[in-house]
């Protein structure tokens, strides 16, 4: 795992929280928390779908470890982080909206 992989998953959970806060009007966090929701997700989905995906073993680690970056890697960090950046993002403001409604 290089530096540039990083930051590509980062960027793309942030924009996949926005997105994901854009679409889910109810479970929006404003532009500042759904970045923030979506770049811890993105990091994380990163990580777990490039360990899925074979990211640790093969020809793509051969490239990966040599400084190259592939296409197939490349969609595979951006998918990842997205996604992962969105469903962190609505978690959040499902638990956040559980809050808010009060009991009583």
């Amino acid at each position: 795992m290089d530096i540039a992989s990083l930051v590509v998953q980062l960027v793309s959970g942030a924009v996949g929280g926005n997105v994901a806060g854009a679409a889910l009007k109810n479970f929006n966090l404003g532009t500042l928390g759904n970045s923030l929701a979506g770049i811890v997700g993105g990091g994380i989905g990163g990580q777990i779908l490039s360990a899925v995906l074979g990211g640790g073993a093969g020809a793509a680690a051969a490239g990966a470890a040599g400084g190259g970056m592939d296409l197939s890697s490349i969609l595979t960090q951006v998918g990842g982080g997205g996604v992962g950046g969105a469903i962190l993002m609505i978690i959040i403001g499902l638990i956040k909206s559980k809050m808010g409604k009060s009991t009583t």
